[in-house]
């Protein structure tokens, strides 16, 4: 199996054991890697409504047949489980060596399985696996167990961890590697501390088998040339994802005030302009050419920085200051919590303050409180007083305190940052998310506020198709990173010949798409088994975008229309074979070699209709 490792690496920290496992060759050819094949071990393995945070739930770090190789940013690794947040499928994908080095030592994918008996680490140098003692560890921040975890297996250990948040369960809690690299906002944190996992540590010495290792290194050379030579190279390289705020700012989808507007005022003050001015370090994920990893100055030293964090923890929260910002973002970073739904949860505090729900908290906190939002960030992650309650996330803060219509998130994962009051294709992208409400499998509004703005046209509902089956089928499969393709706009092209290269399977784009639909049908099957019941409610945006219009900026009055968008939703579900409560069809899965989730789903009275 050229590309692939064809070895998968199973650990059980019950019975303190590793075991390695092939790779059956048409598992890889149906779900390649990375996201589909952890979405296959997951409906295939986990019992039916599995507890996340039981020993039950199992781990996964998946990569692809491209990771680890030059070319085009291919330091990537997927981590997966069923998410204590949402109830359903969860995975992030993290930049990071052990991506790499995993391929590296042998593997394709790690499966962490059980929970440790005491804390633990993993460590893993080829063949040679063992589960050693993290007790020393457990309480230390992520950054510090990557410190002293190198100090002690040297620097070219690839090391990911949690920090205290993963260690208490918070359930947005996420998987850290390299100082400012998280992974998993679903809870894949929340997942390792219940297994009183606190570390993996990677070292890898050997090489990936490619079919033809001259041509793939051409074309690696070839494509990093193209994109590095893009016109928009440079400015990419000066402010990465953080000139976002500026361009969202203009576009009214810059979200303020827990969603309220699409304007912040203070919004030059938190963005790329800001960010290229105090800038005190670039750093990348490995493998990576178009460095993304911008660091400025924050209370407690410096951090990294990028758009999704500085308009949750800024503009959102009605804070202005870029070195304020930058202190919430290091505390999510080394506490080891997704600063998108920290700066969700936040300002849901903020918002509940407002309308009179102080009582219900105990306590109010205005808008823009740095100080407040300081204290309940570090609350949260050590579930002090009302950090307990927060650190559930806040549809069960709502559910527990009331506010639903302000609560904004989708199947419990809070939206990520961008405001869909006059982005219908981009408040079905949230809600048809295969994790919860996140923007990396279509980030569709880039498109769309070029478009017909407050259109809901099947166009749309196709687009945000299209991109799902490129994002999810392609980048989160193969493993790499659509910045690439995104910011320096490398062509989609490079990636069948690079695979084909890898692999010697002569892959197309229709067999890319193929494959993601595949995945996405999978993994929806995955949500309807886990919840036991589906309907079309579970895939709409929250409230708050249709009952409250913007009240400023050149959009003042927008807001989402719901019979619109009941037809949008209707189009997406027709395109992908799925239907009207949004269940794929008997059908559609036989058609896409699922016959066998399909009879599960029948087993259990949760067919398609």
């Amino acid at each position: 199996m050229a590309g692939w490792q064809g070895r998968l690496l199973r650990v059980d920290l019950t019975r303190r054991k590793a075991v390695v496992q092939g790779l059956d060759a048409a598992v890889a050819r149906d779900f390649i890697g990375g996201r589909g094949l952890a979405a296959k071990i997951l409906w295939d393995e986990l019992p039916p409504g599995v507890d996340p945070l039981s020993p039950y739930n199992k781990l996964i770090f998946a990569a692809g047949p491209l990771t680890g190789l030059p070319g085009p940013n291919f330091g990537k690794l997927v981590v997966a489980a069923k998410s204590p947040l949402t109830g359903g499928y969860g995975d992030g994908n993290i930049g990071t060596w052990a991506a790499v080095n995993l391929r590296k030592a042998g593997y394709d994918a790690l499966v962490v399985e059980g929970r440790a008996e005491k804390p633990s680490y993993i460590f893993i140098d080829g063949d040679r696996v063992e589960i050693l003692e993290a007790g020393d560890l457990w309480g230390l921040n992520a950054w510090s167990v990557e410190e002293k975890l190198q100090k002690i297996h040297g620097r070219d250990a690839a090391v990911i961890t949690i920090g205290p948040a993963g260690e208490n369960l918070v359930r947005f809690a996420t998987v850290v590697s390299h100082k400012g690299r998280s992974g998993g906002r679903p809870g894949m944190g929340a997942v390792m501390g219940s297994k009183n996992l606190k570390a993996v540590v990677v070292k890898g010495k050997g090489e990936v088998p490619l079919a033809d290792k001259a041509a793939y290194q051409r074309l690696a050379v070839e494509a990093v040339r193209e994109g590095s030579s893009s016109p928009s190279y440079g400015f990419w390289m000066r402010q990465g994802t953080t000139s976002t705020v500026e361009w969202a700012q203009e576009a009214s989808v810059l979200p303020a005030y827990n969603y309220s507007e699409g304007q912040f005022d203070d919004f030059s003050k938190i963005g790329g302009g800001a960010v290229e001015k105090l800038e005190t370090d670039l750093k990348s994920c490995p493998l990576c050419f178009m460095a993304c990893g911008h660091w400025v100055p924050a209370e407690s030293g410096s951090v990294e920085v990028d758009y999704e964090n500085l308009a949750m923890l800024g503009s959102n929260l009605g804070i202005g200051d870029l070195y304020k910002v930058g202190e919430l973002n290091r505390i999510a970073d080394v506490m080891g919590m997704d600063t998108i739904s920290l700066g969700n949860v936040l300002g849901y505090v903020m918002e509940a303050s407002e309308r009179g729900y102080g009582d219900r908290l105990g306590f109010v906190v205005e808008w823009g409180d740095y100080e407040a939002a300081r204290q309940l960030a570090l609350d949260i992650a050590y579930r002090r007083g009302v950090g307990d309650l927060l650190a559930d996330g806040v549809r069960k803060v709502a559910e527990r305190i009331g506010g639903q219509d302000f609560a904004m998130h989708v199947k419990g994962l809070e939206i990520s940052a961008y405001d869909c009051h006059a982005a219908p294709a981009m408040a079905l992208a949230y809600a048809t998310s295969p994790i919860g409400a996140h923007h990396k499998d279509a980030w569709v509004i880039a498109w769309e506020v070029k478009t017909d703005r407050f259109g809901y046209t099947r166009d749309k509902a196709a687009k945000v198709v299209e991109l799902q089956r490129i994002r999810g089928g392609w980048f989160e499969t193969f493993v790499g990173c659509r910045f690439p393709w995104v910011e320096v706009g490398l062509s989609l092209d490079w990636y069948p010949r690079l695979f084909k290269a890898a692999t010697g399977v002569d892959a197309t784009p229709e067999y890319f798409n193929e494959v993601g639909d595949r995945i996405y049908a999978l993994i929806r099957a995955f949500w309807v088994r886990e919840y036991g019941w589906w309907s079309r409610e579970l895939d709409m945006p929250p409230a708050k975008w249709f009952k409250e219009p913007l009240t400023k900026g050149p959009l003042k009055g927008a807001r989402l229309d719901p019979e619109g968008y009941g037809r949008l939703l209707d189009y997406y579900y027709e395109l992908r074979g799925w239907d009207r409560r949004g269940v794929p069809r008997r059908e559609t899965l036989e058609k896409l070699g699922l016959g066998y989730v399909a009879a599960e789903l029948e087993r259990l009275g949760l067919a398609g209709g």
